[in-house]
């Protein structure tokens, strides 16, 4: 790995990622680096379109790292990977893309994320996006991530697109069973022309299943994001969903949500909000000797954090 390689992983990795006790580093559509152990393995697809995950029953603590580099301009990379996460275990996955392009070809990773959590199994995951370069090809990531979780299965997402994805189209599809419970944070970064659209689309098919989904998104300059979610209720359950978005200079937020109660019990909500950084604000920090750049940056970065 060289220098831009080592950059792109510092990234997109989350801290734990140095305590990995199984990864795969894909580059380029290529895996450059795998490790497993006794209890998580990682196999390559027999097409080779991808990986799967497996993790045993019971397994405590562990952390998978899946990082993926792209810094070929013109390379459209597709790859389909599945999780199968053993009854009761207890594990970390992180993921992500970092994308540099330095041409005048556009760069792409498309990551087809499926998971499969038995009885109990709990799953933390992390992903994030970045793109940079000084070419004028762009940086598009779409990334898909299906989820189908068995009784009292629970799994946290917390997804991030830093800066510098031109173009990302971010589907998410769950399925819960009795008792599951799922909590997604989102939080999108957009600037210039750039564009990105989020979809939920969670179905609460078991008694006591629930959802939580957040997201935070800032659009600057001429960027534009949309935000769908779609939220069934098909028995005694609970679902939050609420999206909050900053917009400044010629930035556009849409956001379009839909619930829908199929069960008397279904207890489905949904808030959206979206407007520009408070003036009061503003003047705060401003009064402290900021600039009124360092202060609207000190309110996007904590409004992200």
């Amino acid at each position: 790995m060289n220098k831009i390689d080592e950059s792109l992983l510092n990234e997109i990795s989350d801290e734990k990622a140095k305590d990995a006790s199984a990864y795969n580093i894909r580059k380029n559509g290529k895996c450059v680096s795998r490790k497993v152990n006794d209890y998580i393995n990682i196999v390559t697809k027999e097409d080779g379109s991808g990986i799967d995950v497996y993790v045993k029953e019971n397994t405590l603590f562990g952390i998978v790292h899946i990082p993926v580099l792209i810094t070929e301009s013109g390379l459209t990379d597709v790859v389909y990977n599945d999780f199968h996460i053993g009854k009761n275990a207890n594990v970390i996955i992180l993921a992500g893309c970092g994308v540099h392009n330095d041409k005048h070809k556009d760069s792409e990773h498309d990551g087809i994320h499926r998971f499969y959590l038995d009885e109990g199994a709990k799953v933390k995951y992390a992903e994030k996006h970045y793109g940079e370069g000084a070419g004028t090809g762009k940086k598009i990531l779409n990334p898909v991530t299906e989820i189908i979780m068995q009784k009292n299965a629970n799994m946290e997402m917390n997804t991030i697109q830093i800066k510098g994805v031109d173009s990302t189209n971010r589907i998410t599809k769950a399925t819960l069973y009795e008792g599951a419970t799922l909590v997604i944070n989102e939080k999108i970064l957009t600037s210039n022309t750039q564009k990105a659209k989020t979809d939920f689309e969670v179905e609460l098919k078991g008694e006591n299943a629930s959802t939580k989904v957040t997201s935070r998104s800032v659009a600057t300059e001429k960027s534009y994001q949309e935000f769908v979610s779609n939220i069934t209720g098909k028995a005694k359950c609970y679902a939050h969903v609420s999206c909050d978005a900053i917009i400044k200079d010629e930035g556009m937020v849409k956001a379009i949500p839909e619930i829908f109660a199929k069960d008397v019990e279904a207890n489905l909500i949904h808030e959206a909000a979206i407007g520009k950084i408070a003036g009061a604000q503003l003047l705060k920090l401003m009064s402290l000797g900021l600039s009124e750049d360092e202060a609207e940056k000190v309110i996007i970065d904590g409004f992200l954090k």
